[in-house]
């Protein structure tokens, strides 16, 4: 998958996982993100199901995840405020679907808000 914004394209190698192959059946998809911390995160076009998926709320750095709750797609890039260090945390459990190749620290650049963000496969 790919995830392209203002400030750069990025490769995500996904995992073998129900709501990996869900998310890709919905794209192509352009959202907005906001930030939380060292967290992207924003809602999907339409509802991605994590089907039978193990939900967790610790993620490393460079992982993407779909928080259910909100129907978002996030980004983790270091600790969120709800973190208990620095381990990346989502408020609430979520399904990774991959990890960013390459350096994900860089989304600490990228300010508070990405517009037009797209998300092909």
């Amino acid at each position: 998958m790919i995830i392209e914004t203002e400030k750069g394209s990025f490769e995500v190698d996904l995992y073998d996982s129900d709501a990996a192959r869900e998310l890709v059946k919905n794209l192509p998809q352009e959202i907005s993100m906001s930030r939380w911390g060292d967290e992207f995160y924003g809602s999907l076009n339409n509802k991605v199901e994590c089907g039978g998926d193990s939900l967790r709320d610790v993620f490393e750095i460079g992982e993407v995840a779909i928080w259910p709750d909100g129907n978002a797609f996030c980004i983790f890039f270091g600790p969120t405020p709800a973190s208990r260090g620095e381990e990346p945390r989502m408020i609430s459990p979520g399904a990774g679907v991959g990890k960013i190749k390459g350096d994900a620290v860089l989304f600490r650049d990228f300010g508070t808000s990405l517009k037009n963000v797209k998300l092909r496969p």
